[in-house]
């Protein structure tokens, strides 16, 4: 398990080098909203930046405000422009929880959210979905909760009323570390992501390819006499 957090333009004047010696070992940021690159998170790049900087892993969101399978392509094509040339140890994730957007009801949220994972994921990316625990249990397809990572948020519990799995939870938005001064949403990873993702190559990282050393040495040939069997020979014997 690792530690994390989640920040956007909201979090400003972060000392990440303490973040990082006060236990923090990856940080998400918003990468933006809607469905227009111009409306990236006004800290991103510079959050972003920072991270990297100090070693810590990042991953990233995008926050939705999509009324249909169209919106939600067009958002996630913003959001390949926003993070195209960078690299992420974590997913990328979609962030679906608007109120106008529960009413629409479960088939069409989740027609949303598969319209954006797979626009994302076609493009080389390791995605995941991000919503509180009664939003993806009321308005989700749990084929499509099992099929892509999920990131669960809920808050002031032991752990979350969520029975699928899921490689990130969101347990506090009011936790304290040493590194900025306010309130900072705190989550658990439970998932090597890192090495998955630069493993397989996807978030802007080559697949890694196994030297051949770490294979094991190549035999050498072993130069058998021919002998023909014939009637009486035992196994023992030849």
């Amino acid at each position: 398990m690792t530690k994390g957090i989640d920040i956007s333009y909201a979090q400003t004047k972060i000392d990440f080098a303490k973040l990082k010696a006060s236990g923090v070992d990856f940080v998400i940021i918003r990468a933006g909203y809607g469905k227009y690159a111009n409306q990236k998170d006004a800290m991103f790049e510079s959050h972003y930046a920072g991270a990297k900087a100090v070693g810590l892993a990042v991953g990233c969101y995008w926050y939705s405000y999509a009324s249909n399978a169209d919106d939600a392509k067009l958002e996630a094509k913003a959001c390949l422009e926003v993070i195209k040339g960078k690299q992420f140890e974590f997913p990328v994730y979609f962030d679906i929880e608007e109120g106008k957007q529960a009413t629409l009801g479960k088939a069409a949220i989740s027609g949303i959210t598969k319209a954006f994972c797979e626009t994302v994921e076609g493009a080389g990316y390791y995605v995941g979905i991000y919503s509180y625990a009664s939003f993806l249990k009321n308005f989700m397809n749990e084929e499509l909760l099992k099929r892509y990572d999920v990131w669960v948020a809920h808050t002031g519990v032991n752990s979350p009323s969520y029975n699928l799995p899921y490689g990130i939870w969101q347990y506090s938005h009011t936790g304290r570390i040493d590194g900025y001064n306010g309130n900072l949403d705190c989550n658990y990873a439970y998932k090597d992501y890192p090495a998955a993702i630069k493993n397989n190559g996807l978030n802007g990282y080559t697949a890694t390819a196994v030297p051949i050393e770490t294979v094991g040495p190549v035999p050498t040939p072993v130069s058998v006499d021919s002998y023909t069997v014939v009637s009486g020979d035992t196994l023992s014997a030849i």
